[in-house]
């Protein structure tokens, strides 16, 4: 899936786009408002982050132009604290989901899984690979059809990873989902600790295997249908 940012502190431009590299995401970046218009128009993407305060021109007009072009793919606007007017304003031209800096990565990559999850009308709470099942409203964790507790930590992991299912999910991006704000590099560590539990779960004698280890940049959990 390609994403476009369009965000003028280019250092905060550059660490998302590198986030979101890990995550398997095809990433391009604009600084101004008249490039990323420029490619939001010219360029598909599954979905935009769009600034509302950027040069040039500013993220309203940009979105104002890019709904008037017909242009559907989901965007997410980034706002600050005091613009509340502006994160009116901008829902009000078809934003679909507003971000108030500052921000933790965790969040954001949690904003874009779900709007890319209402676009393919994935709506249901049910998530499923083989014969595991997760019921994201209530927690509920089953396997072949037996109930599975799972700690906090685990089950934050295990959703994580069938919410990003097929696609190699980092320790880091892992680390950040769980632990958010205290998250630490230290932190990437406890992640192998929590799935080789998770694992002893769910992974029954004679089951598949359902969370796989990609040598060297994490994990992921593949369906294999």
């Amino acid at each position: 899936m390609r994403i476009l940012i369009v965000e003028d502190e280019e250092t905060l431009a550059t660490r998302i786009a590198r986030v979101l590299k890990q995550e398997h995401y095809q990433v391009d970046t604009a600084f101004d408002g008249v490039k990323g218009a420029n490619l939001a128009l010219s360029r598909p993407y599954d979905l935009i982050i769009l600034d509302i305060l950027l040069p040039r021109r500013n993220g309203l007009e940009v979105l104002r132009e890019l709904r008037f072009e017909g242009v559907k793919v989901p965007i997410l606007m980034l706002t600050a604290k005091d613009e509340i007017q502006d994160r009116v304003k901008g829902l009000d031209c078809g934003a679909d989901d507003y971000l108030t800096k500052p921000f933790a990565i965790s969040e954001l990559l949690a904003r874009i899984r779900s709007l890319l999850r209402r676009r393919s009308d994935a709506k249901s709470a049910s998530l499923a690979v083989a014969d595991l099942i997760v019921n994201t409203d209530t927690r509920e964790v089953l396997r072949q059809g037996r109930a599975i507790h799972l700690t906090p930590k685990e089950y934050a992991i295990l959703e994580f990873l069938l919410y990003n299912k097929n696609r190699v999910v980092s320790r880091l991006s892992i680390a950040e989902h769980v632990w958010g704000d205290t998250m630490d590099m230290s932190m990437t560590n406890f992640v192998d600790v929590h799935v080789k539990n998770l694992r002893k779960k769910i992974d029954t004698v004679g089951a598949t295997n359902v969370v796989q280890t990609v040598r060297g940049l994490g994990y992921m959990i593949k369906d294999p249908s």
